[in-house]
């Protein structure tokens, strides 16, 4: 459902209120921040997107873009898996975020070197990095793939987390191969495609032959990344975590 508008919103020349007035042209907003667009519209922010990412692969916000306007076909596979998963079905249903304000700081740095929920915060902190950078949907017309690919992007840093790879680009590369393979996010399969570009030829040496063939062999074999409650799961060492799923140990 869709908040009425309060009659202190500003109306048409006809006494309409903006929202009524988007509504008969067919406008409808499926959740907060949601932005309808056409086929048309998605292919040309997917391209201008595409460009931008591949100039500046540090600006996330087309990344976000690239990602919501190309994962039509991605993101519905997604939310089956996580349907027909007892922990992923549960993820849809409760709707967990993962922010600054759900996170119990405190609790997390208390915990034991080696648990996901320690391991995860001093990368945070290592990095400087904060899950309140990623960016909410606003192109996906669907609430719950929207929420899937939210999901997504809040547990990115749990997968640096589990891959022992740092933020640099050679560690966004390595971590963009492990996704491609397990999501088959049209983003991820061009950021693990063209993030190379920009490495040197030694970086590029170790990427061919150790990361990338680590990174495919352990998307294969893992079970579905999206279907971990890690909010339930700090205390669960990373080599544990790591075994249950199917990653291989980093190399």
């Amino acid at each position: 459902g869709r908040a009425r508008p309060s009659h202190s919103e500003p109306r048409g020349r006809d006494g309409r209120g903006e929202e009524e007035e988007e509504e008969m042209e067919g406008w409808h907003q499926l959740y907060p921040g949601h932005i309808p667009t056409s086929p048309l519209q998605k292919a040309l922010l997917a391209a201008g997107s595409a460009v931008m990412a591949l100039y500046d692969p540090y600006r996330h916000d087309m990344v976000a873009v690239l990602g919501e306007t190309t994962g039509c076909l991605a993101l519905p596979n997604l939310r089956d898996k996580m349907k027909n998963h007892p922990e992923g079905h549960r993820i849809l249903q409760e709707r967990p975020r993962i922010r600054l304000s759900t996170l119990d700081v405190a609790r997390l740095r208390a915990l034991p070197g080696g648990s996901l929920g320690r391991e995860y915060l001093r990368f945070l902190e290592d990095n400087k990095v904060s899950p309140d950078t990623r960016m909410p949907p606003k192109f996906v017309d669907d609430e719950e793939l929207a929420y899937v690919i939210q999901r997504y992007r809040e547990v990115h840093d749990l997968m640096h987390t589990l891959l022992g790879m740092p933020t640099n680009m050679l560690g966004e590369v390595v971590v963009k191969w492990f996704e491609a393979v397990q999501t088959g996010l049209p983003m991820c399969v061009l950021g693990a495609a063209f993030g190379p570009v920009r490495l040197s030829t030694r970086k590029l040496q170790v990427l061919a032959t150790e990361l990338v063939p680590w990174a495919i062999r352990s998307g294969l074999n893992a079970s579905c990344v999206l279907n971990v409650y890690y909010e339930q799961r700090w205390e669960q060492p990373v080599v544990s975590l790591r075994e249950e799923l199917g990653i291989f140990p980093p190399p």
